[in-house]
């Protein structure tokens, strides 16, 4: 039973590495693209090594599942800060998104625009 969830779980995280893969190329920006590339970094990593936890824990080897799961747990903080981190920096950076935005909270902390 627990390989059938750990399998579940790795098809879960290759899902949301596919969407994201699909969203990078669809989509019009650059902002756009970092949060699809952001989702494949954390919700397709994540399932991925839940899977992998549950899997290394039904065949007996406690301490490689309890390294997937911090592993999980470190893609889980650090992504989606990094993401955001890279984002405001293009947006110092010059870079814009392609309509005007309705609520631009970066655009306050530059004092030139």
């Amino acid at each position: 039973m627990i390989n059938i969830i750990a399998n579940v779980l790795l098809v879960i995280g290759c899902f949301f590495a596919f969407a994201g893969t699909v969203g990078i190329l669809r989509m019009p920006d650059p902002f756009c693209r970092m949060q699809s590339s952001t989702n494949i970094g954390t919700l397709g990593a994540l399932g991925v090594t839940i899977g992998a936890a549950l899997y290394a824990f039904g065949i007996g080897e406690t301490s490689m599942g309890i390294k997937a799961i911090l592993v999980g747990v470190f893609i889980l903080i650090t992504n989606p800060i990094s993401g955001h981190a890279i984002a405001k920096a293009a947006y110092k950076a010059g870079i814009r998104p392609d309509k005007k935005l309705v609520c631009d909270e970066y655009g306050r902390d530059i004092p030139n625009e």
